[in-house]
């Protein structure tokens, strides 16, 4: 199948034997447990995950249909439910807030950011300036009116008045005695009641901040009928000590509960729910070994306890690719000694997923199995804007959530419906807060009923008004349990966040209900109807893009891999082991044959292991390649731009049909992790596509004429991403091309020249010259080559660009020069931002790829008052990452590229220890010894001067500065001549405004990580010493690869802000360039909130990033660097 360039592979009987080195043999574990393991119960759960939305509620659809007589009993009940709670209704504070100050109003928006930032900043100053920012720009004089509740007309007048104490300017409109109140002792007023009055809407949906307070407040329910299950409060555990924190937290409260707890059973008695994300800091697929015996030692524990008190204990549900880790864990947990024939085991399974009806038939069995009565609470689902953000960034194949809300209802009912024909050995708890929901349950339940045999639930401070309906004696008689979080004020934030979010969600039945133009009967619709009025039947949503079309008819999204998905990981072991070599690479020049002078290529995570040989190429090949090249000119340039563009694209689509080969190289040869190479093989085809679809779309060969030659002179950090997205560029414009790759890594480039040819390129056009420094001199040297790209090193750069100097082309103009080369990142990080957020930004920024990204972060800056809770957060995160055989899908560091680079990194290092610098370096593990690694490794240092040139590695240095001093820190960084990626974590928009106007980067990136640039969305690319010449993956770069062009129109100067993530806009307001990530921006019309719908798309990924948080790249317009 391949070229000359690349021997046979090895018999079936050898690959065990050769792949990837002496790792063979712990490379499936690493996979494990394999899918061909799981039951074919489990195998059914895996294959249902992203199975088209239409088919899924096809199959639904017959058990979530009601006979014609239930249907009118459920619809008369729910409206006579809804119509009782909307006459009776006392809105609370936050309720009446979110009624008033739309989510989408900036009013809103404020009122969150607030919510999710004020209390937990450590000092005033940041804290007034949180509020100066935030209440300053409302309007809320625009929201008092007599029909708005009294709380929010207060709250209007209120924020009015902090809004003119706290804006600067003057403002006629208010009477001078108000602006007389202005004065150097308003400020403690202000802070001390907008403080309050966030305190005031945490304690709606907090029943205690101690677990004895919250016990203490519940019975005043509990003397109502109602029972509760009690929820630590608290986000995803980052490091060892939040584990074991939450541990004891939860240890503390069964112990509580236990103690005062009243009923005849578990049933009657009060419950905990458990979070396994907040008791392991690496609760993921990728670790599933450490997930099953480190954590499951500690859910047992917790669960024995639980059942010495006989009160139950639930799993709560989590994200998508977390939920076989779960089951495997719920499989243990229904198995081990001391819990037989117990019935408070219980686990969360959200109905939004696709999966449901799956996870249900195998918890059935499970129970069943175990010989006991399962807990199952089925709640609509709680991740939702977050699943399908993942799955368009990802390019998974399809959602694994459904995306409309009537299709996450009809999954309800229909599992509902299996739920209480399973009653014998499941105790069904049905989460709502939908009267339309309820009363299905309640009609399909039937009238008879006794204790055990099933029970509703609903969230504190949210669904106690429509359940005292339902509880007790003369109402529905059906037990209702609360969900009660449990914490301080400092804890509940993120979770605060999500509760605005559900109750203003635009299609939230509590949203509606309190909307009086809504009618009743709009309110309890039928989901299957609402779902038939929708064209054809079952079909998804059509403003919700599926990932494989994200960027609509303009170009493909490239294929992702999900790591998490055993079908998947058992295919791609397979495919990784049928690619384990060895291979060859030589010059593929035209008429020229290659050489049998080879030397070995080595793996950088052991150089035992030889991943193949390669022939470098001499000055004389490059003489050959050249003038073939410009023989072979025509050939390519005369094709018009869509006969161009279809072999680009028939190569991409070749790419991702040998994705396994790619990533087996992409390891071996240049240490990447899977995670890393499925990334770089994804972003190497979304540079084909995105340069296809330009040429395509805006290229006319009448108008547009190539340079000619054009060299080609790429890393080795990003052997075939960045090798192939100067080559593509270069080819759509016409042009021929002679690469040449980094010494370090030339086999993988022979693949992917292999792969351009057999899709129909021409050989002339694109020839590969491997080899050291010499030939990328010889490249730059010869008069035939009109323009030359190259990534890598600033000293290079700065050669190449001597070297070119006063060279011109054939058509007398002076010779492109596009460079892309390193930087000193920096990041600054102020007391307003979430640590949590954060330390997850900087970890991936600063280790992610072991730090070789010409994005990675090297400097952070973090304000004072935080500095200390941030970075010990921070190393224990680093203490929990792993290092070694980036082949391993458990590895989260591999090696650095040489043993060179190495040796050059540890004596950075070893300089500031000398200093006394304070020093923290994680301990590289003894299976690294044969390997070229550095240990991720933390520096403090006074000032970034001390620092010195960039050090490319998992090196990070930190420097603690004052609020007062910022402007002196932007100085500083400016001041390094570097200029590529820049982050900053704020809550404050006018502290980001400020700090990107001092900046001087190519791509600054707000609340997220600095690494990652999206091909086509993020164009990537940098000033000063970081670069010259337009940015790659963007609408600028194939002009400059022209001889000739149509003049554009003058480009608008400034930043162009992309919404959060990987979304819109491009670079230099080319408005047409622009491609949506759809769903996460736009707000469908009829999707929602947690327990009864999925909230609004325009929330982001993860729990701890909460909404109020800006989160965004902003790229500026190409500019030439220094280089």
């Amino acid at each position: 199948m391949w070229s000359q360039n690349f021997l046979s592979l090895p018999a079936a009987s050898e690959v065990r034997l050769v792949l990837f080195g002496i790792h063979a043999m712990s490379l499936s574990d690493s996979f494990a447990p394999a899918f061909a393991s799981r039951s074919p119960l489990r195998q059914a759960i895996i294959r249902a995950m992203r199975q088209p939305e239409e088919h899924c509620v096809a199959a639904l659809t017959p058990d979530a249909t009601l006979t014609a007589e239930d249907g009118k009993r459920v619809t008369d009940l729910a409206a006579g439910l809804a119509t009782s709670l909307r006459a009776e209704r006392n809105p609370g504070i936050v309720e009446s807030l979110v009624q008033e100050f739309a989510l989408s109003s900036a009013e809103g928006v404020a009122l969150m950011c607030l919510a999710e930032a004020l209390l937990r900043i450590p000092d005033t100053a940041t804290r007034d300036a949180l509020i100066r920012d935030k209440i300053g720009e409302g309007d809320w004089l625009s929201h008092i009116s007599r029909s708005t509740p009294i709380f929010a007309n207060a709250a209007a007048w209120g924020l009015a008045v902090t809004g003119k104490l706290v804006t600067p300017q003057d403002d006629s409109s208010l009477k001078s005695a108000l602006l007389g109140f202005v004065s150097r002792g308003t400020k403690p007023v202000i802070r001390k009641a907008v403080d309050a009055a966030m305190r005031m809407m945490g304690e709606q949906f907090v029943l205690g901040e101690t677990i004895e307070k919250a016990r203490a407040n519940s019975s005043k329910l509990e003397a109502l009928g109602f029972s509760y299950s009690y929820d630590m409060l608290g986000e995803a555990a980052l490091t060892a000590r939040d584990a074991e924190r939450y541990k004891q937290d939860y240890l503390t409260a069964i112990r509580a509960i236990g103690r005062s707890a009243q009923g005849a059973n578990v049933y009657e008695r009060p419950g905990i729910s458990i979070k396994l994300s907040a008791l392991h800091p690496r609760y993921a697929r990728a670790q599933h070994e450490r997930v099953m015996t480190e954590l499951l030692p500690v859910v047992q524990e917790l669960t024995l306890l639980a059942r010495k008190y006989d009160i139950g204990l639930n799993i709560d549900a989590e994200e998508t690719e977390r939920l076989d880790v779960s089951l495997d864990l719920l499989e243990a947990l229904c198995h081990t000694p001391g819990l037989e024939g117990w019935n408070g085991i219980g686990f969360v399974v959200q109905a939004y997923g696709k999966r449901c009806p799956y996870v249900l038939d195998y918890i059935i069995d499970l129970a069943r199995r175990s010989d006991r009565r399962i807990m199952v609470r089925l709640v609509k689902g709680a991740y939702w804007d977050s699943e399908i953000k993942k799955g368009q960034v990802e390019g998974l194949k399809d959602f694994p959530v459904y995306t409309r809300k009537a299709h996450t209802d009809i999954s309800y009912i229909a599992c509902a419906r299996k739920l209480l024909n399973a009653r014998d050995v499941i105790f069904p708890q049905f989460a709502t807060h939908n009267a339309r929901t309820l009363a299905t349950i309640y009609t399909l339940a039937g009238e008879k009923f006794e204790v055990g045999s099933y029970e509703f639930q609903c969230l504190h401070g949210m669904g106690e008004p429509l359940y005292k309906q339902v509880v007790g004696a003369g109402k529905l008689n059906r037990p209702a349990r609360i969900y009660a979080p449990v914490g301080t004020h400092e804890t509940l934030l993120a979770y605060l966040v999500r509760r605005l979010l559900e109750n203003g969600a635009n299609s939230s039945f509590v949203n509606q209900i309190g909307d009086p133009a809504i009618p009743v009967s709009s309110l309890v619709e039928d989901p299957i109807q609402v779902a038939h009025s929708f064209t054809p039947y079952g079909a998804s949503h059509p403003d919700i893009r599926k990932p494989p079309a994200l960027f609509g008819a303009e170009r493909r999204n490239s294929a992702g891999t999900d790591l998490a998905d055993d079908s998947v990981l058992s295919d791609l072991l397979e495919g990784l082991t049928k690619a384990s070599g060895p291979w060859q690479a030589a010059p593929m020049v035209v008429g020229v044959k290659p050489g049998k002078k080879t030397q070995p290529v080595t793996n950088p995570s052991d150089r035992r292991d030889v991943v193949g040989t390669v022939e470098y190429a001499t000055p004389d090949s490059v003489k050959k390649a050249a003038a073939a090249a410009v023989k072979g000119q025509a050939s390519w340039s005369d094709l018009t731009p869509q006969a161009r563009a279809d072999i680009l694209i028939k190569a991409s689509d070749s790419l991702e049909a040998h994705r396994d080969e790619l990533l087996a190289l992409l390891s071996r040869e240049a240490g990447k992790s899977l995670p890393n190479g499925v990334a770089e093989v994804r972003e190497a085809v979304d540079f084909l596509r995105y340069y296809a679809a330009t040429i395509a779309r805006d290229f006319d060969n009448a108008t547009h004429a190539p340079l000619g030659v054009v060299a080609c002179i790429s890393p080795w950090n990003f052997p075939l991403a960045i090798f192939l997205g100067q080559v593509a560029a270069a080819l759509a414009a016409g042009n021929v091309v002679l690469a040449k790759p980094a010494e370090e890594t030339p086999l993988i480039a022979a693949l992917a020249v292999t792969i351009l040819r057999e899709a129909g390129l021409p050989a002339a056009a694109l020839q590969l010259l491997p080899g050291e420094g010499d030939i990328g001199a010889a490249l730059v040297g010869d008069d035939r080559v009109s323009g030359v790209m190259f990534t890598g090193s600033t000293v290079v750069a700065q050669i190449i660009n001597r070297q070119l100097e006063g060279r011109r082309t054939h058509t007398g103009q002076p010779v492109p020069f596009i460079a892309e080369t390193g930087g000193q990142n920096a990041m600054i990080v102020d007391s307003s931002a979430l640590a949590e957020q954060v330390v997850m930004d900087v970890v991936a920024s600063a280790f992610d790829s072991a730090g070789q990204r010409c994005s990675a972060l090297r400097v952070l800056c973090v304000q004072e008052d935080c500095a200390d809770h941030v970075l010990t957060m921070l190393r224990g995160a680093m203490r929990e990452l792993r290092i070694g055989n980036p082949a391993l899908l458990s590895t989260d560091v591999g090696p650095v590229i040489t043993a060179d680079a190495a040796e050059g990194i540890t004596k950075h290092v070893e300089a500031f220890r000398q200093k006394k610098a304070p020093v923290y370096a994680l301990p590289l593990p003894e299976h690294c010894a044969n390997g070229s690694f550095v240990a991720p490794t933390l520096i403090e240092v006074a000032n970034i001067r001390e620092i010195g040139p960039e050090v490319f590695g998992p090196v990070l240095h930190v420097l603690r500065y004052s609020r007062s001093t910022l402007d002196t820190v932007l100085s500083s960084i400016n001041e390094t001549g570097y200029g590529l990626t820049f982050g900053l974590h704020t809550r404050i928009e006018s502290t980001v405004q400020h700090v990107l106007a001092r900046v001087d980067a190519g791509n600054l990136y707000v609340n997220r990580n600095t690494i990652g640039a999206v091909v086509g969305v993020q164009p990537f690319g940098g000033r000063g010493l970081s670069g010259t010449g337009p940015k790659a993956g963007g609408p600028l770069i194939l002009r400059r690869l022209l001889a000739q062009a149509p003049a554009l129109p003058p480009l608008v100067r400034g930043r162009i802000p992309c919404h959060h993530g990987p979304l819109d806009g491009l670079a230099a307001g080319a408005g047409r360039e622009q491609s949506r990530l759809h769903g996460c921006c736009s707000q469908p019309p009829d999707t929602g909130g947690r327990a009864d719908h999925p909230p609004r798309p325009g929330r982001r990924k993860q729990p701890l990033q909460p909404d109020a948080a800006r989160q965004y790249p902003v790229h500026r317009p190409d500019k030439s660097g220094a280089v």
